[in-house]
């Protein structure tokens, strides 16, 4: 009798432990974190030669413009619950002397679009709105690096709240920055997750 006890209470007790097991794995894949990864280069490295920019037939060349202006592979997954779009962007922190240079604006991406080609957003595309890089064009605009030290080129996703057709084509980032949190109203970004790629023109 004493030992049928002693076995129904081991059994309740290893019940009660794969239910807190079960609970931990529940809450940690619910707390997965937003990420943004390539497939074309590793966070914190060299990216390609070919996702540089390129000369532009009739325009002066510029001797720094080596690649084929071809966009990185992006996936992101695990944003923030109530996302309803997107926004990406791409930045050299070190460009224009320190001023910086926007490579990529863009919104609108819908909530169940996670990724986009190696050499997608090249060009305009239906699954996102184009705003207005430092270049003046609405789709991904590559690295022009001067020789020396290589620039941190970062992409950033951002989660937010808005529906994909809410903003106007061809913001500048400041504009979409100042469309996601408004001065002394509630932000609409509801996260965001980061990725950097190097480049420097090849010697």
């Amino acid at each position: 009798m004493l030992a049928q006890r002693q076995s129904k209470i081991l059994l309740a007790a290893g019940g009660m432990v794969l239910a807190s097991w079960a609970l931990s794995d529940f809450v940690y894949a619910a707390a997965a974190p937003f990420t943004l990864t390539s497939a074309t280069f590793k966070d914190g490295t060299m990216m390609p030669k070919k996702v540089a920019n390129m000369n532009q037939p009739g325009a002066n060349p510029n001797p720094n413009c080596v690649g084929e202006n071809v966009s990185p592979q992006l996936s992101w997954s695990g944003a923030p619950e109530g996302t309803k779009s997107f926004a990406l962007t791409m930045v050299d922190p070190e460009g224009r002397g320190g001023l910086g240079v926007f490579h990529w604006v863009a919104y609108g991406i819908p909530a169940n679009v996670t990724s986009f080609a190696e050499g997608e957003v090249s060009k305009t595309s239906d699954k996102y709105i184009g705003g207005k890089s430092t270049q003046g064009v609405p789709n991904y605009s590559g690295p022009c690096t001067p020789p020396g030290s290589p620039h941190h080129y970062t992409f950033r996703i951002i989660a937010t709240d808005l529906d994909p057709k809410e903003l106007q084509p061809g913001m500048t980032l400041p504009e979409l920055e100042a469309k996601l949190g408004p001065a002394g109203q509630p932000s609409h970004a509801k996260g965001a997750a980061g990725l950097v790629g190097l480049f420097v023109k090849p010697q």
